[in-house]
């Protein structure tokens, strides 16, 4: 299937700019349940254009500048992946093998940021944004198969097609509900914001990076909120569809918004786990994951 520039320009559009909003509203929801008034809600769109106009200082390996650019470009190509209100634009070129990929390209831009930082934070930052990835990223890889198993398709599509027409499975209820719990993690929110944690280690991989260099990041970081939530509730809650493209889209964005504000309200009232902590609760989300994959190779 050949690429569809519009479709193209629509999904990396929205990853781009409608993902600073949804941080903007997450941080507004956050100062709320805190008892304070917050930046504004266009406060990242703020903050971007800021960086954006920075000069552009770096300490560490040559290198390090690539690593941002990386991180932005694979999740904006995975963001390509992923279908809003319809079949994906590279839907024909790339399956769910495809999207894990050009998410692990951006964990691991990330992991080498603080490598070549050369600052003992940025090597720490790292080395936790590698446990996080090897732990989290199993979850994600088994939930996505057990709901390829069921469609027998490795296209994401496939996934949203088949459980929308046959409803609810215990299999796939089971592999939402660990998606969701490593939706936190996937995002870098608390209770899992280990690889950055400012009060620790001041942002970690990206502690020797400023300037338009951060703001790629950042927006990295940004575009993924969109990402892996649109893709949670295409897949695992594609209820109601009409199957045109602007109400399904709308759907799409609406039931974004609310996982988005659920994300928030869970970083807001929990404390960040220690790394062990966080690798037993995700050994315990992979058990589960694991069982519900085993339910659907039975075909439950």
């Amino acid at each position: 299937m050949p690429l569809s520039p519009l479709m193209a320009i629509i999904n990396a559009g929205l990853a781009l700019l409608l993902s600073p909003l949804l941080e903007g509203i997450m941080r507004k929801l956050r100062a709320r349940i805190h008892s304070r008034i917050g930046p504004p809600i266009l406060q990242p769109y703020y903050d971007l254009l800021k960086l954006l106009g920075k000069e552009d200082l770096r300490a560490g390996d040559p290198w390090l500048g690539f690593a941002p650019i990386l991180a932005l470009a694979s999740t904006l190509t995975a963001s390509l992946l992923i279908p809003l209100g319809g079949e994906a634009p590279l839907a024909g070129a790339g399956d769910l093998l495809v999207f894990l990929y050009f998410v692990g390209i951006s964990a691991v831009a990330v992991i080498f940021m603080g490598m070549l930082s050369w600052s003992p934070y940025g090597f720490l930052g790292s080395a936790r944004e590698m446990m996080i990835y090897l732990t989290v990223e199993p979850v994600l890889f088994i939930t996505l198969i057990t709901a390829a198993v069921h469609a027998r398709s490795l296209k994401l599509y496939d996934l949203v097609l088949w459980n929308h027409a046959m409803g609810p499975q215990i299999s796939m209820i089971i592999a939402g509900i660990t998606y969701l719990l490593v939706l936190q993690a996937q995002l870098g929110r608390l209770p899992f914001d280990i690889a950055e944690a400012e009060t620790e280690i001041m942002g970690g991989p990206s502690i020797e990076i400023g300037g338009p260099k951060l703001a790629l990041f950042k927006w990295s970081v940004h575009a993924k909120l969109l990402i892996f939530t649109a893709l949670f509730v295409e897949v695992f809650v594609p209820w109601p569809k009409t199957f045109q493209f602007v109400p399904d889209l709308g759907l799409t964005l609406g039931k974004v918004l609310l996982i988005v504000l659920v994300v928030a309200g869970i970083d807001a009232v929990n404390p960040r786990l220690r790394i062990d902590q966080a690798i037993v609760f995700f050994f315990g989300v992979t058990m589960v994951s694991l069982a519900g994959l085993a339910l659907a190779l039975v075909g439950s």
